[in-house]
């Protein structure tokens, strides 16, 4: 089968690192670790295993971290190479082992990425996660297990996708367990299943921050993670308000149609949002402004940045909580002084797994299909570009430049043929205005019309429909003493 590998070896290490900012033939091409070309099929190694035809797969952004070598090392040994890369992937079953009993032939499936105890070969001795029903950190992440794929033990690895046993959705075909697999509605497009796994990480996030402050509530970032997050906190019953950092204008009217009150942009929009929540601004004797009083109860971080957990640090109100879904990584001269001088809850989130949802237990895959089905939101437009499997490379390069290319959501289609030559393949059109989240928020008005909310008036609780363009007193702090 055709598919996209990526292998870790000190010279493409080393040219990454060096050549990357200079040239894409060391981080996606010929000097690199990614390749394509033909790799072997791996054979059922079980009879509740299933072969999957990959019908859609997409580019995370940590992908792209990891293939420029701008990710932390630390979660290396979790991972075996050469691997297949692709773990947000949705695909048709094309043959099932004797034991399957949630799939069958034909159906279409999002596939859930996590490797388990089960998967590894130990059903009667699950780890903590794996027991929780949170394979995502299962604890054998680290170590060879007792399944053999081909003969070979299966190796060390946290997902699909960094994986040298498992191929990930880069591919023609790959094999999953049943486990793993959620049927896709026929309601349901290719372009909108694909979007499961990075929604589910939002969705999870937010229905584990429940119970959910009266608000407002920050997301910081412009990818598909922080928007799916402004969906999830909809989809999860949030009212209150949500104020979307987020960068361009297709990425702010996205974040307006999955439910955002209102969107600014980092620097003084952002700044006039936190304003706006009563607090007020000083300027230490030396060092950035600081804020008292006011600030954001809840702040998503999907980028992970040091410019953005210093923001959250700041932004966040007394006994604050901050979600980093950023892949946050090393961060020199990190200042932590508001983290115990305000009493900050800081939490991460990576993946998914089992929830509390409306009296049951369901994993956040079922939800978050569901979810989308029911809400009816315009989660599709995250997909910007969609590219033939052996156009990778242009793949890779417009999710890498989403700046320049305007992407957002980067898919490859194996079963694709070539695009017309002059203009990305397959691009989407313009966000659809979208007010699906109006009529179940007693927090928003009503609609003027029937596809944009109105902004609350000047004497609602809404204010941050257009924060004003103000600067708060500047206080200089008396000398020994913290605001």
């Amino acid at each position: 089968m055709r598919a996209v590998t990526f292998n870790v070896t000190i010279p493409s290490y080393l040219a990454g690192k060096s050549l990357g900012r200079f040239t894409e033939a060391a981080t996606f091409g010929g000097l690199s670790g990614v390749t394509f070309g033909d790799v072997v099929t791996p054979g059922l190694p079980g009879d509740r295993w299933v072969r999957l035809e990959v019908l859609k797969s997409g580019i995370c952004g940590s992908d792209i971290g990891n293939l420029t070598y701008k990710s932390s090392p630390a979660m290396e040994p979790f991972g075996s190479f050469p691997a297949v890369l692709g773990h947000e992937v949705v695909g048709r079953v094309v043959e099932v082992g004797s034991a399957v009993t949630r799939v069958e032939v034909g159906q279409r499936v999002a596939v859930e990425p996590s490797i388990s105890c089960v998967m590894r070969g130990y059903p009667g001795q699950l780890c903590t996660s794996c027991r929780d029903g949170f394979p995502s950190t299962c604890t054998r992440a680290g170590e060879e297990g007792e399944t053999l794929i081909d003969g070979e033990p299966i190796k060390r690895g946290l997902i699909v996708g960094y994986h040298s046993s498992l191929p990930g959705g880069w591919s023609d075909a790959m094999i999953a367990h049943e486990e793993q697999l959620f049927p896709v509605a026929d309601a349901m497009t290719d372009n909108a299943a694909v979007l499961i796994e990075p929604l589910a990480v939002g969705l999870h996030a937010a229905l584990r921050s429940r119970p959910f402050p009266a608000g407002p509530v920050l997301v910081i970032g412009s990818g598909p993670i922080a928007l799916g997050v402004v969906w999830a906190l909809r989809a999860a019953g949030y009212e209150g308000e949500i104020v979307a950092q987020v960068k361009r204008p297709h990425e702010q009217a996205l974040a307006r149609a999955l439910g955002a009150s209102g969107v600014v942009t980092p620097g003084d929009e952002a700044r006039d949002a936190l304003v706006a929540t009563g607090a007020q601004a000083y300027m230490p004797i030396v060092g950035d402004e600081v804020y008292m009083g006011g600030g954001f109860p809840l702040i998503f971080d999907c980028v992970g940045s040091e410019q953005t957990i210093k923001q959250g640090l700041r932004y966040a109100a007394v006994r604050g909580r901050i979600v980093l879904l950023g892949c946050a990584a090393e961060i020199p001269k990190l200042d932590l002084t508001f983290v115990w001088a305000r009493e900050l809850e800081i939490k991460g989130f990576q993946c998914y797994g089992d929830e509390e949802w409306r009296g049951k237990i369901e994993h956040t895959f079922q939800i978050t299909h569901d979810m989308m089905l029911e809400t009816g939101a315009p989660v599709e437009d995250l997909v910007t570009h969609v590219y033939p499997l052996g156009q990778y490379r242009d793949a890779l390069s417009a999710a890498a430049h989403h700046r320049k290319t305007g992407s957002v959501k980067v898919v490859l289609d194996p079963q694709a043929g070539c695009p017309r030559a002059g203009g990305p393949p397959n691009r989407q059109g313009p966000p659809r205005a979208s007010s699906w989240w109006v009529a179940a928020s007693s927090a928003c008005r009503a609609p003027t019309t029937s596809q944009e909310p109105a902004p609350p008036s000047p004497s609602s609780s809404g204010t941050m429909w257009a924060p004003e363009r103000r600067r708060a007193t500047r206080a200089r702090c008396p000398p020994g003493t913290r605001p």
